[in-house]
């Protein structure tokens, strides 16, 4: 097996709330979207980052749990600057998301905040200056 990742799905729970979010609130462009099913926009040269129906998804998947707390994962997006960073978190902030955590500097080296998204799903917004922060930006 490639060691790579073709496709991010989620679970969420409303589809337009998702699309008003990413799309009309962040800027991103649908690569395929289907009301009422899935959203999908490409965010790498090989990576689909898909929002799908949380019905269809149990029914393909398997049930989700739910509970209380956040999901135990995030999603980064890195940039090269911590000015691009605060940046891009005014964005999420603008475009409804919630909560925002500002960025801090971090014991490692980097400087970090967080975004939530209508379903809740964490995004972590980061500056790494270190080798494996060059690997990621395009």
């Amino acid at each position: 097996m490639d060691q790579r990742i073709s496709f991010i799905t989620l679970a969420t729970r409303d589809l337009d709330a998702s699309r008003r979010f990413y799309v009309d609130g962040l800027g991103w462009t649908a690569a395929l979207d289907v009301p009422g099913e899935v959203l999908m926009l490409q965010v790498g040269e090989h990576v689909v980052f898909s929002l799908w129906v949380d019905t269809a998804f149990e029914q393909e998947v398997g049930p989700i749990t739910r509970g209380p707390g956040v999901a135990p994962l995030t999603l980064s997006h890195n940039v090269a600057t911590r000015e691009e960073v605060d940046a891009v978190l005014a964005t999420a902030r603008a475009a409804g998301a919630d909560p925002v955590h500002d960025a801090v500097e971090r014991d490692w080296g980097g400087y970090t905040g967080y975004f939530g998204d209508p379903d809740g799903y964490r995004w972590e917004i980061a500056f790494n200056p270190g080798p494996i922060g060059e690997v990621v930006l395009p």
